[in-house]
Parts: C-alpha cells; structure tokens; sequence
C-alpha cells in the first residue's frame, strides 16, 4: 500500500500544485490584457465581453474543483492509515497520526489552490466588468 501513499504526496498534491500554476499564469495574463487593451477598436459589447472573458472559466473551474481533489487526496490517506492499521494490527498513535496527518495535507493543499483562485476570480470579473462600463461611457450605449 505504499504506492497510495505516493499517490496522494505526488499524485493528488502534485496535480493540485499544477492546477495552481495553470490558474496563477491565466491571472497574470488576463492582468497584463486588461491593462493594454484597446477599448476602441470593439465595435460591439458582446465582443468585448468575449475577449475579455476568455480564460476565466479555467481559474473558476480549478478554484470550484480544488477542494474536492484534495478531499479525495484526504480519503485515499485515510483508507491508507486504515488498511495499515487493519494489516498491521497496530494500536501505535504515532503511526495513526501520521497516516491522518498525510491525509489532511491534500485537503490543505485543495484549500490553498481554491481560495486564491477564486478570490482572483472576482477580481478578474470585476475588472471585466469596469472595462465593460467604460467601454459604454466611451459609446455611450447600454449593454444589450
């Protein structure tokens, strides 16, 4: 049952460290879009909003999807420590607690690439939504 402890270290956590690169170079780049885009040449709002959208969906599914990876990190250690416990026959707290502490840490790790990723999301929503706005002052149309 070692490989399910490699699994969760390497698997589970490594994946959730990934999805946290993926989401950090989205928001880096949509930051760097919005700061250099030309409101100007949009002839149409819907255009605009496409344009300025593209990506988001990435950072809400990693950061919606974050937690539920780890918590399955969190479940495959805690049926790791069991069957240890079940195959050893051991009573030793010391080896229990490390067991459930591995688990744990997948959650942490989902919580920790969640969190971030859907606070960036608001935030890249909002700046969509403040570029959107100008975009109509400057037009002076209503969004359709």
């Amino acid at each position: 049952m070692e490989y399910l402890k490699f699994i969760i270290d390497y698997g589970i956590i490594g994946f959730l460290i990934f999805l946290s690169i993926i989401s950090i170079a989205i928001v880096i780049e949509r930051i760097k879009y919005y700061k250099k885009v030309d409101l100007q040449k949009y002839s149409n709002v819907k255009e605009l909003e496409a344009d300025l959208t593209k990506g988001l969906y990435l950072i809400a599914t990693i950061g919606s999807n974050a937690p539920y990876i780890g918590l399955l990190g969190t479940v495959l250690g805690i049926m790791f420590t069991f069957y240890m416990i079940g195959q050893e026959g051991m009573v030793d707290s010391k080896k229990i607690m490390v067991g459930l502490a591995l688990a744990l840490k997948a959650t942490a790790v989902g919580l920790l690439v969640a969190i971030p990723s859907i606070t960036f999301y608001n935030y890249l929503l909002r700046k969509v939504k403040e570029k959107i706005i100008l975009w109509e002052i400057e037009n002076g149309r209503k969004r359709v």
